[in-house]
């Protein structure tokens, strides 16, 4: 097991997305001459790739962390970031992507396919790309986006045509060896063969591919032993080839028993775990016996004997050797005409159609939930929200007046006030370890236009007591009275003037 991995757990993450420049374009005699902060570069993405070459997934156990390249920051003078290099993880064929909850994800079959695991971030904008006629010259820019990060299960499913399985030391690894170029581990004393082994076979003008399934003992469904670990690498294939020791020298096993417990663990398996892909399950795919080494006396008088009670139960049945190469070309071209048989049967691929969904015309795009643990809060959930909060750089005060223009005409103020919060209240926009929590404050002045701040700031973060209409209506009488007390006072002393 130490060079052969087949199941391992990646932590996938983006790359960080550049932030965006806040700059002024300065030239002699142009001290002002407008924005020209530019954007950054996004972050690169975290792509599974099918490479026919790579056999198991050994780098990712010892290595389970990847992240991919960050964007680099934008620059003044319109100098856009670089944006990150995609980093692509190279898997081998037959690789099933799923979540820890254990939903299907991705089934990357065929060389070149591809998979995005973890998506980078994107690029913040610069105050050039947030100039408009109403904000000239603004003295903030946005932030990069971090990557996202995805903890995903990596399984290998063996990409084969034949199955091979059977007790351990009965053969199989030899019946690859025998029939194909490959060369697996092979010794003159029982041992488990720990990896599946898989060959290529040439019978004719067809070819096919050959694996064996090391690790079926009694209650392999169950997981003893090494039957879990590499049950599923049997799920791909079209043909199952139950092989059987002749020559064994267990006490209480021939090959009617060990094709009863093959069996029994096979039906269990689909049972309990399913087949994956609408595939026809293991119980009723195509199968052979392969009655092994007959070119031992005892073995071939059994297998003459065990033949027709096979037979009877409507399974093909071949006498072979794989020491004196006996009956292997029968099998080569029995296997080659059910393997072609089953790819005729197999549906023809469904062409990709691209489906379009747009958003209906009364979806606001965000929800308001009000909530209550040991006090009450509103939270808002929103794919534009969420990263609205992520983009801004709170520490400028003209960058989160921005966030608030921006709220406000998506109309999340609109739906707090629906959903009964006042000013005060608590708000969270986002969830978990990302949701930002603010102390809301109803917008009454929007607008770039109305501002008179300088660059970074904004009037509506500053700390102002703002009158109501009744302190402005006794204002307003006050002065009135003032000016009539005045007025009076200045007629008095003419009157006095005139009298004197």
């Amino acid at each position: 097991m130490a060079n052969f991995v087949d199941r391992v757990v990646l932590h996938a993450r983006g790359g960080d997305g550049g932030h965006g420049c806040a700059s002024v374009h300065r030239e002699k005699f142009k001290p002002l001459g407008g924005p020209d902060g530019a954007n950054g570069g996004s972050g690169g993405d975290v792509i599974l790739e099918v490479d026919p070459q790579t056999t198991t997934l050994l780098d990712y156990h010892h290595s389970p962390h990847r992240r991919a390249e960050g964007g680099t920051q934008g620059a003044g003078d319109m100098r856009t970031g670089r944006r990150g290099e995609d980093l692509v993880l190279l898997v081998p064929d037959g690789t099933v992507v799923k979540t820890p909850d254990g939903e299907l994800l991705a089934d990357l079959v065929g060389a070149g396919t591809r998979y995005v695991a973890a998506r980078g971030g994107q690029g913040g904008l610069g105050n050039a790309a947030l100039s408009s006629p109403k904000r000239k010259a603004p003295g903030f820019a946005l932030l990069g986006e971090p990557g996202w990060e995805e903890d995903l299960v990596l399984e290998v499913k063996t990409v084969a045509d034949v199955a091979l399985v059977g007790f351990p030391s009965a053969g199989k690894s030899s019946l690859v060896a025998a029939m194909s170029a490959a060369r697996p581990k092979i010794a003159d004393y029982p041992f488990t063969t720990l990896v599946p082994n898989l060959g290529v076979v040439q019978a004719g003008q067809a070819r096919f591919t050959m694996a064996d399934v090391p690790g079926l003992i009694p209650g392999a469904s169950e997981g003893k032993g090494l039957g879990l670990e590499f049950l599923r690498h049997i799920e791909r294939c079209a043909v199952i080839v139950h092989v059987l020791d002749c020559a064994t020298l267990d006490p209480g096993r021939d090959p009617i028993t060990d094709l009863d417990v093959i069996e029994a663990e096979l039906a269990a398996y689909a049972g309990d775990v399913g087949i994956e892909g609408g595939r026809v399950p293991l119980t009723e795919r195509p199968r052979l016996v392969v009655l092994n080494k007959i070119d031992v006396p005892e073995a071939r008088d059994l297998a003459e004997l065990v033949r027709p009670d096979l037979e009877a139960r409507g399974l093909r049945v071949f006498e072979i050797s794989t020491a004196s190469h006996e009956g292997l070309r029968q099998l080569s071209f029995a296997l080659a005409e059910i393997v072609q048989q089953a790819r005729d049967a197999a549906p023809a691929p469904e062409a990709t159609r691209t489906v379009l969904r747009p958003r209906a015309v009364n979806e606001a795009g965000f929800t308001v939930t009000r909530r209550q643990t040991d006090h009450v809060y509103y939270l808002v959930r929103g794919d534009k929200p969420e990263r609205w909060v992520r983009q801004t750089d709170f520490a400028n005060d003209e960058a989160v007046g921005y966030l608030a223009d921006r709220l406000h005409r998506l109309g999340v103020e609109d739906q707090l006030f629906k959903a009964g919060a006042v000013a005060g209240d608590e708000v969270v926009i986002g969830d978990g370890p990302r949701g930002v929590v603010f102390d809301w404050e109803p917008t009454l002045l929007t607008g770039p236009e109305l501002l008179a701040s300088p660059r970074g700031t904004d009037l509506r973060l500053e700390e102002r007591s703002r009158p109501t209409r009744a302190e402005k209506r006794e204002e307003f009488h006050e002065r009135m009275d003032a000016k009539a007390a005045a007025r009076a006072e200045l007629w008095t002393d003419r009157d006095d003037d005139d009298d004197r």
